[in-house]
């Protein structure tokens, strides 16, 4: 078998903890993840994991073969790369990783413009909240909603994520429209959930050079924006959100604006990469566009 793919295999399999996980990305079976592993240990003359009918771990060589397969299979792919970049058409599968709700509802069509631009590049988009370390994950670009912090990547500034506050016509019958910011602390408000903090419970808006802040009450708490949504649309309070993401519910009169003599705040927003990777066709035509698209202007 071919040493580089047997190498890949191994390196799935103790990544993700199973010969069927590892398939399942590979685009192979479990039995012949089992068998490229099984002719690396006949090649080694040595056992690289401990397999039992309920789990697996890494055998005191096989930690570290799996270093030196990472390693290896690296340097290949940036060998692999070379021709990619002399040839200059974007081609090959790009890992992505951006927050939920702007990845649902703002990047996809971004994505699937690129997609018909470049027919041979695939994408593989990760949405998730969880803080995703790109180099550990194995991510080769990430969209980030607020602070930075420090790290070797390059981080390449976006136009702000901008809020709205908004709340159903049926709420506003039941408990009035807030006129300022201060009001906002006699309403039911619907706070988000970030996964690596708690949730926001200071609003904060501005007018001029006037800046509020208000301390809301959050009887609910989602970590999840569509389902924050859903209880706006049921009239039980008054959800902050990105207005790209609440923009089709304005539109139909699901939702309506408050405050709009206020300035909503907005999220900082950057496009991570890491800052010595070899930069194929592909990641460059992808960073290219994310600017123009979403870049400051």
């Amino acid at each position: 078998m071919d040493r580089l793919t047997s190498m890949g295999a191994f390196v799935m399999a103790a990544e993700f903890g199973s010969y069927a996980s590892a398939a399942e990305r590979l685009g192979l079976s479990a039995q012949m993840v089992a068998k490229h592993v099984a002719a690396l240990e006949r090649h080694l003359g040595a056992r690289l994991l401990n397999r039992t009918t309920r789990r697996q771990s890494l055998t005191e060589l096989g930690s570290a073969y799996y270093e030196r397969c990472k390693h290896i299979l690296s340097e290949a792919e940036a060998a692999d790369s070379l021709a990619q970049i002399m040839n200059d058409t974007p081609r090959g599968k790009l890992r992505i990783t951006a927050p939920v709700a702007f990845g649902s509802y703002v990047l996809m069509p971004f994505i699937t413009q690129f997609l018909r631009q470049h027919p041979e590049v695939e994408i593989d988009l990760h949405l998730t909240d969880r803080f995703i370390d790109i180099v550990e994950e194995g991510y080769e670009v990430a969209f980030r909603i607020g602070p930075l912090n420090n790290s070797s990547l390059t981080a390449r500034p976006l136009a702000p994520y901008r809020l709205a506050a908004c709340a159903a016509p049926r709420y506003l019958a039941e408990r009035g429209t807030p006129r300022t910011p201060a009001d906002l602390q006699a309403h039911e408000c619907l706070s988000y959930t970030y996964w690596a903090r708690p949730a926001e419970r200071e609003w904060q808006f501005s007018q001029g050079a006037e800046h509020y802040s208000v301390r809301v009450n959050s009887r609910l708490q989602v970590n999840e924006s569509k389902a924050l949504l859903t209880a706006a649309l049921d009239g039980f309070g008054i959800v902050l959100g990105p207005v790209d993401f609440l923009q089709p519910a304005l539109q139909s009169g699901e939702l309506v604006q408050l405050l709009t003599d206020y300035a909503a705040p907005s999220r900082e927003m950057h496009l991570l990469y890491t800052a010595n990777r070899q930069r194929t066709a592909k990641l460059r035509r992808f960073i290219e566009a994310v600017l123009v698209r979403f870049g400051r202007g």
